[in-house]
């Protein structure tokens, strides 16, 4: 039987895949911006897996690191697609 752990890590990795497919095959310049979000957030959800099955804490650090990492690239991204400064 697949313990918990295995199963939320297929999950990541098959969620993962398709925002990589989104990511190559979208239609428009927001839906992969999207992807790439949403990737980060499944990063963030892997690295917390890791932390809790290992029980290392430093990886807990990493997502929370890399969470504000992936929010303000979301910000400036959103921003330049908009056509407006980063400092407006």
């Amino acid at each position: 039987m697949i313990g918990i752990h295995s199963a939320i890590l297929v999950a990541l990795v098959a969620c993962g895949f398709m925002c990589l497919y989104r990511i190559g095959r979208g239609p428009s310049a927001p839906d992969r911006v999207m992807a790439i979000d949403i990737l980060g957030t499944l990063i963030v959800a892997f690295t917390a897996l890791l932390g809790l099955v290992t029980g290392h804490d430093w990886y807990l650090s990493i997502a929370l690191a890399w969470a504000l990492l992936s929010f303000i690239a979301a910000i400036a991204l959103a921003k330049y697609l908009e056509g407006r400064a980063f400092d407006e």
